[in-house]
């Protein structure tokens, strides 16, 4: 359809064809929201996981005991906590397009800043600034998706996002393993380069998000006129559901202890989704392989993570069902990382923690819909970024924990079983929030109020 015959759809359909009416027109804004989207998270998993590999060389050039990196890794996302709601509030004011931006080029400078960090008091007070200049971000682009995706569409275009994750771990770390390889070029370390020549994307891709993104779909030129009310119409139908009960504001939002309960869970996932990413690369190295073959066979379990993403965030949303799901991956990351240990130095053990990145991958499709379910505006916007500042702590106590079992046991056995207990933990909390925090406090909304099919 060319301008001239913008709007020309009819606005009364029948149920078929207000289908797949609706099928094209989200397809459309998927094919313009995601790959971007889903490029700079990319970009921004492997600016703030590259360190893993880069450890493999940096630690003894820096005097780093696994305690120490542990806590330097971690740190990240002490930064990222304290910024982090301030942050998500501010791009709701602003617009996505140019805090996301902002928070991009910010990144991508600090990045390259830890090339050249001299010991474990730079190295510390870099990894702070980096979760910092990251605040907002992730939480940023999950708000961004509620002005795009109506609920019932959520999971899947979350999904699409995540896959950024087992994307930029099996990437980063095939790519930082080649890139340690350039050890003395220019007079310069291997671990540098991984920080140099990883940065850049993320300055450049700043760029881009400030000419191409569109913060709301008012503004989409690329929409039809019958496209845009559509959509504005779903997602104002969402809106008044939420707020039918009670319009919590952004105080009585971060007070609400649904937001808690989700924070606790996200909390105890990330524990061991980061306790394992940070320190993947070291374990792989146990079996004997050299650095460069440690970066490229520890990409392995987060390539094989990807089938989490497809079967768990499908599956939500086909079915609606979002608490069950999330326990059952958790339980899956359980399974994974109990596994790991058992296994301790063997493929076996490299096998069952792949199984673990399907379910932690898993459980973030299930995860992120819920404030949605509850939370609209700039109540969504605080809480989400809030729930996950609580929940990226983890990402702190995970790396430091394992780093301090490595340094008093001499191994990760009992680090893994660590990581296999927070993941437990996720799913025990889920069960007994009693679906409190699954559900919208009026029922569910209906699959298409547009075209009145349930």
């Amino acid at each position: 359809m060319n301008s001239s015959t913008e709007g020309s759809l009819p606005v009364s359909r029948t149920s078929a064809g207000s289908s797949t009416f609706e099928a094209l027109v989200i397809n459309k804004i998927a094919w313009r929201i995601l790959p971007l989207a889903t490029i700079a998270y990319c970009v921004a998993f492997i600016d703030r996981t590259n360190v893993a590999v880069a450890a493999l060389t940096m630690n003894k050039d820096l005097g780093l005991t696994a305690t120490l990196f542990g806590f330097g890794a971690g740190i990240f996302f002490l930064g990222y906590f304290i910024f982090e709601v301030p942050s998500n509030v501010i791009l709701a004011r602003v617009g996505a397009r140019r805090w996301i931006s902002r928070i991009m080029i910010t990144w991508g400078i600090i990045s390259a800043g830890s090339a050249f960090v001299t010991g474990p008091n730079s190295f510390i007070l870099v990894r702070f600034l980096l979760g910092a200049a990251e605040a907002g971000f992730f939480p940023g682009m999950i708000f961004y998706f509620t002005y795009w995706f109506p609920d019932h569409y959520r999971g899947r275009a979350i999904a699409a996002l995540f896959f950024a994750q087992p994307i930029a771990n099996a990437l980063g770390n095939a790519l930082s393993g080649v890139i340690l390889q350039m050890d003395g070029v220019l007079g310069w370390r291997g671990w540098q380069w991984v920080f140099i020549l990883e940065a850049l994307p993320a300055i450049i891709l700043g760029v881009v998000v400030l000419r191409s993104m569109i913060d709301r779909p008012s503004l989409a030129s690329w929409l039809h006129a019958d496209e845009r009310r559509w959509l504005e119409d779903e997602l104002e139908a969402e809106r008044r559901q939420i707020e039918t009960g009670k319009r919590l504001s952004l105080w009585k939002a971060l007070a609400d202890p649904r937001v808690y309960a989700l924070s606790m869970i996200y909390l105890t996932s990330s524990t061991a989704s980061y306790g394992t990413t940070f320190f993947m690369p070291q374990i792989v190295k146990s079996l004997g392989l050299s650095n460069m073959m440690s970066g490229i066979v520890s990409a392995i379990p987060f390539a094989i993570g990807m089938a989490g993403l497809v079967i768990w965030g499908w599956s939500s949303d086909r079915s609606g069902e979002r608490r069950w799901h999330l326990i059952s991956a958790s339980v899956v990351g359980f399974l994974g990382l109990a596994g790991a240990a058992a296994f301790g130095s063997s493929y076996w053990a490299l096998a069952a923690m792949s199984l673990a990145i399907v379910g932690i991958y898993g459980s973030r499709t299930a995860f992120w819909p819920l404030p949605s379910l509850f939370l609209s505006g700039t109540a969504a916007a605080g809480a989400i970024a809030f729930i996950n500042a609580i929940g990226n702590l983890g990402g702190y106590f995970g790396p430091f924990v394992v780093g301090w079992i490595k340094d008093e046991t001499g191994s990760f056995e009992m680090g893994l079983y660590f990581l296999a207990i927070c993941s437990l933990l996720s799913a025990l909390i889920t069960f007994v929030s009693q679906g409190a925090v699954h559900k919208r406090e009026n029922g569910p909304m209906p699959k298409n109020t547009a075209s009145g099919t349930a």
